[in-house]
This record gives structure tokens, sequence and C-alpha cells, in this order.
């Protein structure tokens, strides 16, 4: 039997490997902390015990995050609010490319980090996001307009998220001169960037896809609700 590869199972790969400090287990369920990412993780083919764990994780009523195989269907007492079919990208041919402009961000500039997802909503960004990994940004007249950075990290492998520019600022090459300084920072450590897209998201994929990156393989975001009521 073919050894599975990190990013077929990016959240698990990751708390099992480089973010194992972040990792918050239940039996063979994980999650990183409820202020980081709502991203939780099982195993490829879980079984009733593993979702039953993962509900003792989660608490009742709570809805989570997982990145899954759209073969696997929850059991029959929890909700699935939604689904976002996406892709995920990988740029081994991608080296990236400093840039001046770019200045590390940290927990201290983190009012602004969420002020600018806020408006322009890239996907999940909480207080405690930034810890993940390394994020840059672009001021302009000390203002934050335009931010990228490291998520998930599975072994050789960092995800590049939080790729967003204020709307004012579009179509200036910001996020894809972040996007690049973020995949130099990677590839510095020896390792490969990757991202993930909403399918629908056609403008990203085509920048992505521009900038070197190729599609690995489709993958479904679901989240679904623990049985219970919320306490």
């Amino acid at each position: 039997m073919a050894e599975s590869h990190p990013l077929d199972n990016p959240v698990v790969a990751s708390l099992a490997g480089p973010h194992a400090r972040f990792a918050e287990w239940r039996g063979r369920s994980v999650r990183y902390p409820a202020d980081m990412t709502p991203f939780h993780g099982l195993p490829d083919r879980p079984v009733a015990a593993d979702w039953a764990e993962l509900a003792e994780l989660a608490g009742p009523g709570a809805v989570v995050l997982l990145a899954i195989d759209a073969a696997v269907v929850p059991p029959a007492d929890w909700e699935v609010p939604f689904r976002i079919e996406g892709v995920q990208l990988v740029g081994e041919q991608v080296l990236g490319k400093a840039d001046p402009e770019a200045v590390r961000l940290g927990p201290a500039d983190v009012p602004e980090m969420l002020a600018l997802v806020e408006r322009t909503r890239p996907g999940p960004f909480l207080s405690r996001t930034v810890e993940m990994g390394g994020y840059l940004g672009i001021r302009r007249d000390g203002a934050l307009i335009a931010m990228a950075g490291e998520r998930m990290h599975p072994p050789g492998h960092t995800e590049i998220s939080a790729v967003c520019t204020d709307p004012a600022h579009r179509g200036e090459g910001l996020a894809s001169r972040l996007l690049l300084a973020v995949a130099a920072g990677v590839r510095e450590r020896g390792e490969t960037p990757f991202l993930h897209a909403a399918g629908d998201n056609t403008d990203a994929i085509r920048l992505y896809g521009a900038l070197g990156f190729r599609l690995r393989r489709p993958i479904t975001f679901t989240g679904v609700r623990t049985p219970g009521r919320a306490g």
C-alpha cells in the first residue's frame, strides 16, 4: 500500500508534525486551539469512535471545519451547515522572490490584520493565526494594505494563506509580490509552498497558476456541527 502524502490530510499531518506544539488531541481526532484556526482533523477514513472523539474535543453544538475527502460522510446526527468545493495547488517550481517593501508582521499587528481580513474576507483568520507561521505585509502611509502568511505546516511543506489586499489598492500587484515573498521564506527552509482556494475563486486560481503553482487535487472544506446544544 502506498504511503499517504502529507498534503492528503494536511491538518493531521501538520499537527502530528511541525505544528505538534499546537495540537489538542482526543484519540485520533485533533484540532488547533480555537482562537488560532477553526480547522479540525480526522483520520483519512474515520470510524464512529473518531467522530465521537471529535465531538468531545469540540463540545456540543460546535461548528468545526474539516479539510476532508468528499466521500467522507459524518454520522447521521451531525449537521453539515456548509461545504466548499476547493482546490489544492502546490508550487514545486515556485522559487519565490524577496520584496523590499514587505515588512514582518507579529502579535502587535493583529488588530490591523483582523481589520484587513474583515474588509477582504480571504478565509479564516483569528487572533492567534499569526502564530502559525511568518506573515508579511505592505504598508502605505503607515496603514496595512496587503498581507500574506503561513498557515498549515505538513512535513516538508508550508501553506501560504490570508493573501489579501485592501480594495482601494487592488490591481497594483501586491498580492503576487507578497505571495512570492512568503514563498521565498518557505524555500529558504528547504520546503515546498502550497495553497488552498475555493473552486469558484477563479481570479485567485488564475493568479496562482501564473505564479507557477499547479493543481494537485480537489479538496472539500466541510463545516460540521457536533450533536447536542451549545452551552
